[in-house]
């Protein structure tokens, strides 16, 4: 839990004592813009006046948009001078759609930049040189962990030059997503529902496997909940696997209501599918599908890292794996699964379909292990997020 921020009539927490409070705060303002940012970085900044008490804060709400840092210093104004910067992310260096955020602290007289991550990103990075070498003390390592995880989609994208991958999923406490006939709907509640959805909201694209699409024939995309969700309503990117073509072209990703891109391999025959893409494209609406040829790969049908760097270069920066458990056993295997989210109904079905499908594992030492980050209740069920230990850690 955050501690509090004094308020303008409290006086302010002596010194450095102070940092990890209004760091928090700056990790907590960075998420605001999560859904909604891409494909840029989540940035939340705390400005304080010369005396230490806040003078202005911010966050980086859409791409193109005002950095974090500048729309603390709006709020700051004069204030801001001879003050402290709180910054999740090393400020920028460079011009792009907006000017450079070293210069903006520069110019509001900023006397103390606290940065919790250095910017991974050369074209970007060096802002903390730059305020260095204009006599400005900045410091790092604040809160590093958390602004990390609240900013590890982009981080991955930057770092590994794929998109970070979650990947989600529904089941009953003995592990199993289906019944023995093959019924899936529903395991968990309405509540675990919408709150999928608002995981949605926060991504880039979804992706899903053909025998999802034959076996449910799923919308994938992120609905209002009634709630001011950021991104809710946005037209995500579909990614739909199918190595052999068999998405069929009456299928509910193909409806023109949000992009699609069907990853076939390259010897597959899709004419049907390239077709639909087509006529979907001479329509004009904002749900234009596309059927991308990857190399083949066996077991998995095509190349998953071939899939993620082709989803990179279109600037996608987080995708939400939703199934079904082959194609998320194959994910984990390849070791390219980043996060788990998965919601656990209070239920039991003793035959059906695992979650997990084959990922590789024949021994207990071959167990992907994962580290618990949270442990929530979401109506009657249970959401648990967990991340892979580290290969050093196991």
């Amino acid at each position: 839990m955050s501690q509090p921020i004094p308020r303008d009539d409290e006086p302010p927490p002596a010194g450095r004592a102070a940092d990890p409070a209004h760091m928090r705060r700056a990790v907590e303002l960075a998420a605001r813009g999560r859904g909604t940012t891409s494909p840029n970085p989540v940035v939340g900044c705390v400005v304080l006046d010369a005396s230490g008490r806040v003078a202005g804060e911010g966050f980086h709400a859409y791409a193109g948009g005002p950095h974090a840092e500048v729309v603390a210093l709006r709020a700051a104004g004069e204030r801001a001078r001879g003050g402290t910067a709180y910054v999740t992310l090393e400020p920028c260096d460079h011009t792009g759609r907006t000017g450079p955020c070293s210069a903006a602290l520069l110019e509001a007289g900023v006397a103390r930049v606290v940065v919790a991550v250095g910017d991974p990103n050369p074209v970007a990075a060096g802002g903390a040189g730059r305020l260095r070498a204009h006599g400005v003390v900045v410091e790092s390592g604040v809160l590093t962990e958390e602004a990390e995880r609240g900013n590890a989609e982009w981080l991955t994208s930057v770092r590994l030059g794929r998109p970070h991958v979650t990947w989600k999923y529904a089941a009953t406490l003995d592990g199993r997503s289906a019944a023995a006939d093959g019924t899936s709907q529903w395991i968990t509640s309405p509540e675990s529902r919408a709150d999928v959805h608002r995981l949605r909201a926060g991504t880039d694209a979804i992706i899903a496997g053909v025998g999802t699409v034959l076996a449910d024939d799923p919308r994938l995309t992120a609905r209002p909940s009634g709630e001011a969700d950021p991104g809710a309503g946005r037209r995500l990117l579909r990614v739909i696997v199918d190595s052999d073509g068999r998405t069929p072209v009456s299928a509910r990703v193909l409806d023109g209501g949000a992009p699609t891109l069907v990853a076939v391999a390259h010897d597959a025959s899709a004419t049907e599918l390239e077709a639909r893409a087509k006529e979907l494209g001479r329509l004009g609406a904002g749900g234009a599908a596309e059927v991308v040829r990857l190399p083949r790969r066996e077991p998995y049908g095509i190349d998953l890292h071939a899939l993620l760097a082709e989803l990179h270069r279109r600037q996608v920066v987080g995708v939400l794996l939703e199934g079904g458990p082959t194609l998320a056993g194959s994910f984990v295997r390849e070791g390219l699964v980043d996060r788990v989210v998965g919601y656990l109904a209070p239920a039991l079905l003793g035959e059906g379909a695992a979650a997990l499908g084959p990922a590789g594992v024949t021994t207990i030492a071959g167990t992907h292990r994962l580290e618990l980050e949270d442990v929530t209740p979401i109506g009657p069920d249970l959401r648990l997020t967990a991340r892979p230990v580290p290969l050093k850690e196991k």
